[in-house]
């Protein structure tokens, strides 16, 4: 990893043994990286998501983290949303029932994604716009040196499918407002969700988002 790697990524090495009814898959990026995820498929599933960590959901690791091989790179986890995209569509799901899904820095990560394969939808929790602007909140005029890593604003236009963006509005790391910026710039049809008293790390503690989602999901899904 380069020295900015290491100020975006803290990688985790180990996972524990897979929930009841959710199984450990390993699938290969472009790059010959192996990566881990744990596959939840629901029975009758209209949607899938790919979760940039009634829907079957896939939800893997970066390289680096968990079981997965490597170490991240902002290329590299771009490849790896890329390969788990190719490998649900290898399980047979077909690109107008899968969801691409990410939070804070995987919100970026699965714009890149839906900016390069087809899906039914994206779905975006705690985004931001770019990787500078929340730098900027934390380290000042150093965020200057994250340059125009992480571009979702840039790439969000180009995006033609359904959009949902959640947010929680007390959020302490990535601002609310960037979430917001973002949902400004996106096409479309798109649902912005304001998730009252929501942290960064607690916002999945709210039972509307996770409803928000589900429904969204098998909404847009075909």
């Amino acid at each position: 990893m380069s020295l900015l790697d290491g100020f975006i990524f803290f990688p985790e090495p180990g996972t524990p043994p897979p929930p009841a009814g959710v199984a450990d898959v390993f699938f290969t990026a472009a790059d010959g990286i192996r990566l881990h995820a744990w596959w939840a498929e629901a029975p009758d599933a209209k949607a899938t998501l790919v979760w940039s960590r009634g829907v079957s959901v896939l939800a893997y690791d970066y390289r680096g983290y968990g079981k997965s091989e490597g170490s991240p790179t902002e290329e590299g986890v771009h490849a790896d949303a890329l390969a788990a995209y190719d490998y649900v569509r290898g399980r047979g799901a077909p690109a107008s029932r899968i969801v691409a899904f990410g939070e804070s820095l995987g919100g970026a990560v699965s714009v890149h994604l839906a900016s390069k394969r087809e899906c039914a939808g994206l779905v975006l929790v705690s985004p931001f716009t770019r990787l500078r602007d929340v730098a900027r909140v934390h380290y000042g005029p150093l965020s200057m040196l994250a340059g125009d890593g992480f571009d979702a604003i840039g790439l969000i236009p180009k995006i033609k499918r359904p959009i949902l963006i959640a947010h929680g509005d007390e959020d302490e790391i990535v601002p609310f407002e960037l979430g917001v910026k973002l949902f400004e710039a996106a096409n479309e049809p798109k649902k912005f969700l304001r998730v009252e008293g929501a942290h960064h790390n607690d916002v999945f503690a709210s039972t509307d988002l996770m409803d928000a989602i589900a429904r969204f999901a098998n909404e847009v899904a075909t």
